[in-house]
């Protein structure tokens, strides 16, 4: 083989080696966005459960106000 082409070759290898190292990076970019991702989906989770509707509770509510209510309407 010639020079050159063993240049080009050598050239060619690193051209690849650098787009391959790139590549990694990226993807152990994305591994780490996926753990934030993943904590944070849980934290929302949390936050949608302590942070239910009031119509789940509105009926127990009244019922427990009623005589209140009655009281407040009898004066």
């Amino acid at each position: 083989m010639t020079t050159a082409a063993v240049v080009t070759l050598v050239i060619g290898a690193l051209i690849v080696a650098a787009a391959a190292l790139g590549l990694i990076r990226v993807i152990l970019h994305l591994v780490a966005v996926r753990r934030s991702l993943d904590a944070l989906e849980g934290g929302v989770r949390v936050i949608a459960e302590r942070t239910s509707t009031v119509p789940t509770v509105l009926p127990s509510v009244n019922a427990s106000l009623q005589p209140v209510r009655d009281f407040c309407e009898s004066i």
